[in-house]
């Protein structure tokens, strides 16, 4: 019987991974309890001021503060390649890592920084398998963790040291345009083309290319053109996540858009998505990879 050549990857993957979980390697307990831990949103990827090394960017809505971690190149493109929802002709190793874990019934349930030793930043995944009552722990690279998050939709938890000790770190945007998640709302800029193919009103703004959570909920879907937060308009899509982190404690985020015709005002808790709720993806022929 013949197996494509995917088949026969997840196959073997399959059978690694249930080594790994019967024997316990790379097993462990989260360094924190996970009541203590803080939930964060993965916002986008930049790079750091001094050095010019990518960072993944972590939205933490209790201080407002936006978190810098650092992460390897390959990690920075794979999560910036599921964040614009580029198709890909082969499965990326994280992408072959998802279907692995599907493919055996389990699920990415979160995903952990929880220590930082010395500069070296300390990941866990959280597991749920078919047939097992336990969670299943799994030691893992952050990056890596957050590579999985993006395209599985686990909630991110962040230990509070952790917090403390990276942020102040200075970070930039990408040079060539970013793509930034807040709220649960990815936004991109608006090209030319992209403007006329979805007869997008000529006016400025930032454009969605996916929702999840309260904002999805509520209505808000890819193609839609945010024009305010908070009552200034985000230029770019730095911008968007500025203006949200701006938001006073303890209010909703005001939201201003324009979809299908109609100009729409919401309001949206900045607190991070329940990974549970909606989430609208792009259709395949929409043309919003961002």
């Amino acid at each position: 019987m013949m197996f494509p050549l995917r088949g026969w990857a997840i196959a073997v993957a399959l059978l690694l991974v249930q080594l790994a979980v019967q024997s316990q390697a790379f097993a462990r307990e989260p360094e924190v309890p996970l009541e203590e831990m803080i939930p964060v949103e993965l916002a986008t990827v930049g790079v750091e001021s001094i050095s010019g090394s990518p960072v993944v960017l972590l939205r933490e809505p209790r201080s407002g503060d936006v978190v810098p971690i650092s992460i390897g190149p390959n990690e920075a493109l794979a999560i910036l390649m599921a964040l614009r929802e580029v198709p890909v002709p082969r499965p990326m190793t994280h992408d072959l890592l998802t279907d692995v874990i599907r493919s055996a019934g389990g699920s990415v349930q979160r995903v952990m920084v929880d220590a930082l030793v010395g500069s070296t930043y300390i990941g866990l995944l959280e597991l749920k398998l078919e047939h097992r009552d336990e969670l299943v722990y799994v030691d893992s690279r952050p990056s890596d963790a957050l590579a999985l998050a993006v395209r599985t939709g686990a909630q991110i938890l962040v230990a509070p040291d952790v917090l403390v000790a990276t942020r102040g770190r200075g970070f930039e945007a990408l040079p060539d345009d970013p793509v930034v998640t807040a709220l649960g709302i990815t936004v991109g800029a608006v090209t030319p083309d992209l403007r006329e193919a979805l007869e997008l009103p000529d006016l400025p703004g930032l454009l969605v290319s996916r929702v999840a959570g309260e904002a999805a909920a509520k209505g808000l879907e890819p193609g839609a053109l945010i024009l305010e937060v908070n009552g200034e308009v985000p230029e770019a899509p730095m911008d968007f996540l500025e203006l949200v982190r701006q938001t006073p404690s303890g209010e909703n985020a005001q939201l201003r858009y324009w979809q299908q015709g109609d100009t729409v005002e919401i309001e949206l808790s900045t607190e991070v998505p329940d990974p549970q709720t909606p989430r609208v993806d792009p259709r395949p022929d929409s043309g919003l990879a961002v």
